[in-house]
């Protein structure tokens, strides 16, 4: 599994390795029934502690994103068609808040800003 923390980022370690194990699901790179590496074994190759590991674990079985069968390990779930659509327009919102942002800044109206995406997204 290919994880990549940043230790110099302002989010969270468990936060980091909670958004790349649900980009890899939501992206289908993971699949239903996958086993995730058991806590030690991501820990020690993230080189991190195993109750950071554990909690980023915990987090995404509570977003029913994984499923953990004690003694046996934490494997992926179907996600749900429409949480998938959802963390998609969450992901797509952020993004537009950023380039309205951006239009503010460089003086582009509201107006401006709709022709240009209406131009950008003709067929």
């Amino acid at each position: 599994m290919n994880i990549i923390i940043s230790t110099t980022s302002m989010t969270p370690i468990y936060e980091q390795i909670v958004e790349s194990i649900k980009h890899m699901i939501l992206s289908g790179e993971l699949t239903e029934n996958e086993p995730l590496p058991s806590v030690r074994v991501l820990s020690r190759d993230l080189k991190i502690s195993a109750l950071t590991v554990k909690k980023a674990y915990d987090f995404l079985e509570e977003e029913g994103l994984t499923a953990t069968v004690h003694g046996k390990g934490t494997f992926v779930r179907t996600p749900n068609r429409l949480m998938i659509q959802e963390e998609q327009r969450r992901d797509l919102e952020q993004d537009l808040e950023a380039v309205a942002e951006k239009a503010k800044r460089y003086g582009i109206s509201p107006e401006e800003l709709r022709n240009m995406l209406d131009i950008i997204t003709e067929e």
